[in-house]
């Protein structure tokens, strides 16, 4: 009886482990956020019946070890086969084990065997094979426990390389100018790097460090004693965030490029969002927002209206703006204070998916002293930030729109609009949608996606609908089309049948990628 119950807490043990290697994984593509883990393990369990039944045949053996001990190998081997479908290495992002990782890994194993301890001590070995038992199949619950357990560690290690950061700004001393947004702040940072690179040194957050550990390393290992102007990112998930960077950023200029629905499901409403986007300009002299965005729009009148600020607002429509950049037949048009400046030649499969985007850009590089002349050369030059509608050839010859990376609603919306243009499709030839919907949009999400679903089979004569995560959503919007709805659960298989099945006079838009924690 002895030996096996000791076999059964090993495979319980083993399946404790391959638990937290999903789920430490899973944790550390969701920036270690409290909460997450939990909700994805909530999600995986239920995200088919097959892996729901699963776990109800894993939690019966777990609660049937309490009165057979050797019950505990049913729990441990679905622990190690289950969630289904959610690898243990990950196709998309692999463990990375850094010092954060190494930390939560340890004070996960601390607690888990802080719990069998306590069943040993209760009842000996029956008990430790009982906490293991029910341990294996609640691992992200234990995840979540240790992500609280070390916040007070991270917190303490964030100040230090903050305080870091502060003492070389103040050393330094560039203009700050920070930019926030729902999405397209990504693009107008490069945007803003490349119209000003040329007549300040000019240094923008890397790739997508828009959040306090990201800006302080930013500036520990990047800032140079030459730098005069910084671009940083920021980004937040919620109210405080944004005001916390700012406190020790003191960001002169500051730029908002959209309120929409992204992650909605922790802001829970465009208002929050509003507000705690909004806190980007408490140290600001001038404030740069989108006027095509209604929200921000208004916002910007009640902000001139403290007169406190310089508010200039940006458009990709509206020539009257304080400043716009209005695509046309020939171009791009750039407007200052409502006077065409000039026309920067640009082809429309090489424009800015938001022409808002650029004329936000334009507002900081005038406001910072570059001459209206040199941001209208610089304008025919924007570069395409990747994975964000980047157009290309493919060597089948069929066109490419890659548009990969964090997609939400109005950005989809422009792709499928760029996709139904798209002048290079012959009359017979084929347009392709593939997509796996879009994420972390609350409440909006099922309707966004069912709305999406429907816009896309309108213009795809393939709709391939990517893994589960919003297939019921896609699916619904797109039944009333004659386009063809293929479902797929990985992006690979979607892009074999475009490889082999396209050509010359072609076009596949790939909107969106979710990584492989996702369902």
């Amino acid at each position: 009886m002895i030996i096996l119950s000791s076999v059964a807490l090993a495979i319980a043990a083993v399946g404790t482990c391959c638990g937290d290697l999903r789920f430490w994984r899973v944790a550390q593509r969701e920036h270690y956020l409290v909460g997450e883990t939990a909700a994805f393990g909530r999600r995986w369990w239920q995200g088919g019946w097959d892996s729901t039944l699963l776990f109800g045949v894993g939690m019966a053996g777990a609660i049937a070890t309490a009165f057979v001990p050797a019950a505990a190998i049913v729990p441990g081997l679905v622990a190690v086969a289950a969630p289904l479908r959610l690898s243990l290495r990950g196709r998309t992002g692999r463990l990375s084990w850094t010092r954060r990782l190494a930390t939560l890994a340890g004070v996960t194993v601390l607690l888990e065997g802080a719990g069998a301890a306590l069943g040993a001590l209760g009842s000996g070995l029956e008990g430790a094979t009982l906490a293991v038992a029910l341990e294996s199949m609640l691992t992200p619950l234990f995840v979540d426990a240790a992500l609280v357990a070390t916040r007070p560690l991270e917190e303490a290690m964030a100040r230090r390389f903050v305080e870091q950061a502060r003492a070389r700004l103040e050393r330094v001393h560039p203009l700050v100018v920070a930019v926030t947004g729902s999405y397209g702040k990504t693009t107008v940072k490069g945007y803003i790097a490349h119209l000003v690179g040329s007549y300040k040194t000019t240094l923008p957050s890397p790739k997508s460090f828009n959040n306090r550990a990201g800006l302080a390393r930013t500036v520990n290992e990047h800032l140079g004693p030459a730098t005069e102007v910084l671009v940083a990112e920021m980004g937040t998930y919620g109210p405080g965030e944004i005001a916390e960077m700012c406190s020790w950023m003191r960001p002169q200029i500051s730029v908002m490029t959209a309120i929409g629905p992204a992650h909605l499901q922790r802001f829970k409403s465009l208002d929050n969002t509003l507000r705690a986007k909004a806190e980007i300009t408490e140290t600001a002299q001038v404030v740069v927002l989108n006027a095509d965005d209604e929200r921000l729009a208004a916002y910007g009148r009640e902000l001139a209206a403290l007169g406190e600020k310089r508010v200039l607002l940006a458009s990709g429509r509206d020539g009257s703006a304080d400043v716009a950049v209005v695509p046309g037949e020939e171009g791009l048009a750039l407007y200052v204070a409502g006077e065409k400046v000039g026309l920067a030649a640009v082809r429309p499969g090489e424009r800015p998916t938001a022409a808002s985007n650029a004329a936000c850009a334009a507002a900081v590089a005038l406001e910072l002293g570059v001459p209206a002349p040199e941001v209208l050369a610089r304008l025919a030059s924007l570069p395409l930030p990747a994975n964000r509608l980047q157009r290309y050839r493919a060597d089948g010859g069929y066109l490419v729109y890659d548009d990969t990376f964090n997609s939400n609603p109005t950005g989809a919306r422009l792709a499928l609009q760029r996709l139904a243009e798209e002048s290079e499709v012959s009359p017979g030839g084929r347009r392709v949608v593939v997509t796996p919907g879009m994420v972390e949009l609350g409440p909006e999400q099922a309707r966004e996606n069912e709305s999406f679903g429907a816009a896309a089979a309108a213009v795809a004569d393939r709709l391939f609908v990517v893994a589960r995560t919003n297939r019921a959503a896609l699916l619904r919007g797109a039944r009333q089309s004659s386009a063809e709805v293929v479902t797929v659960d990985r992006l690979d298989q979607a892009i074999a049948w475009v490889r082999d099945n396209l050509g010359p006079g072609d076009a596949v838009l790939y909107e969106n990628d979710l990584p492989d924690h996702y369902l």
